[in-house]
């Protein structure tokens, strides 16, 4: 008898037979929870808050449903608002327009340019810390002198990652937490590369506000999200001015009272399909045993990590100690090579698919380019690096295959 097919698990992901895909980081791929919620309500797809037919009424149910799922998967309060954004970018920009004036806004160098760009002038930017000991102190010290130098009543907010998108490191949220709350800050974290590999809670982290991707989070239908406190997000102008922002728009050319709630910031026909993916795969994975996937992916980090520090030509990126937590990224430069030409024969001869570049953090990336050299004491090491990282469809197999590509560049 032919063999029967095992059933498909919610957090089986999607992929092409023949290709090993090492570049979660970059965009995760499918899970098969978002595929199964997109399919089942494609047939359904209308207007949500728009229409009184059965369509759009389960349309605008299952929207509703997935906003409540994001909220609790990532443990919103109650009064908090959970607001869908295209990604992380969108989420944190979002946030920067919503900043009540005069506020600054404290980050480091190391972050991604999702949490770099979007600040208005005068904010402050820390150096890159060589541990997250450093970190704290840093943070610690600096919202101590805006205490003392700022104007009294105007707002700080410290903004930092979860885990480096370059990396992999994780960042010391709770403590940075308390350092900002201790000096009456609020804070944001960029949470991207933290919650697909760890649970994150804001009610436990205590923070006031977090952005997170679904393309990266296994949901790759264009949706995300901005969480957090809803004074400032109440109080300011709509994100985007237009249909579903508005409770009455009068014959006036500035008649206009906009609406409170997560609807002020999402004018226009809201993205349903990628609200519900990613609501598919905060279910699944709030079903799943977090604990044990993160020791597998904990074992294929290490993996990979030894097999690159067993390559004399191959050297890793990192700015905290070697030892330090981290999720499963790990970029290296391969000495004597252009990363770009790296990454398209390891995806020509190989099928195995990596990223190369400076990875939208160009001043750690290229900081981080320049300490490895020294460490190294490699003279040949390229401008740019490349980045492999790891998730839940990656395997032994697929880590041994890319160390065993890698060696054939020395």
């Amino acid at each position: 008898m032919p063999a029967v097919p095992a059933e498909a698990e919610p957090l089986d992901v999607l992929g092409v037979p023949g290709e090993i895909n090492l570049d979660y980081a970059a965009t995760a791929p499918c899970a098969r929870a978002a595929a199964d919620a997109v399919a089942e309500l494609l047939p359904w797809y209308a207007s949500v808050h728009r229409g009184a037919g059965a369509l759009s009424r389960r349309c605008t149910l299952a929207y509703e449903r997935a906003r409540q799922t994001v909220g609790d998967f990532f443990g919103a309060r109650a009064d908090d608002h959970v607001i869908f954004t295209r990604n992380t970018t969108d989420a944190l920009n979002l946030l920067a327009r919503a900043l009540p004036a005069g506020t600054t806004v404290v980050t480091f160098a190391g972050e991604h340019h999702a949490n770099l760009l979007p600040w208005p002038r005068g904010s402050v930017r820390l150096p890159v810390p060589a541990d997250s000991g450093e970190a704290v102190r840093a943070l610690d010290a600096a919202l101590a002198e805006l205490r003392r130098a700022a104007q009294p009543g105007l707002p700080v907010l410290a903004a930092f990652t979860g885990a480096s998108n370059v990396t992999g490191e994780r960042w010391p949220v709770a403590e940075l937490a308390r350092v900002a709350r201790r000096h009456g800050a609020r804070i944001a974290v960029d949470a991207a590369q933290l919650a697909p590999h760890v649970p994150v809670d804001l009610l436990a982290l205590d923070v006031d506000y977090l952005a997170v991707s679904g393309h990266k989070l296994y949901a790759p239908f264009g949706a995300g999200a901005l969480i957090g406190r809803s004074d400032w997000l109440d109080a300011a102008q709509p994100y985007l001015a237009g249909g579903g922002a508005t409770a009455r728009v009068g014959a006036g050319t500035h008649e206009v009272t906009w609406a409170v709630g997560p609807a002020r910031h999402e004018g226009g026909t809201p993205n349903l399909l990628g609200a519900v993916a990613l609501a598919a795969v905060c279910d699944a994975l709030s079903d799943a045993d977090r604990a044990a996937l993160h020791e597998r992916e904990q074992r294929l980090l290490a993996r990979l990590r030894e097999g690159i520090a067993a390559l004399p030509h191959v050297v890793e990126l990192r700015t905290f100690e070697p030892d330090a937590p981290r999720v499963g990224i790990v970029s290296f430069a391969v000495a004597g090579w252009d990363s770009s030409e790296v990454a398209a024969e390891l995806a020509r001869k190989h099928s195995i698919g990596v990223r190369d570049g400076l990875f939208c953090a160009h001043p750690l990336a290229q900081r981080l380019l320049t300490e490895a050299a020294t460490r190294s004491g490699r003279r040949d090491l390229p401008p740019t690096a490349l980045r492999a990282s790891i998730g839940l469809g990656s395997t032994e197999q697929h880590v041994d295959r890319l160390i065993a590509a890698l060696a054939t560049f020395a």
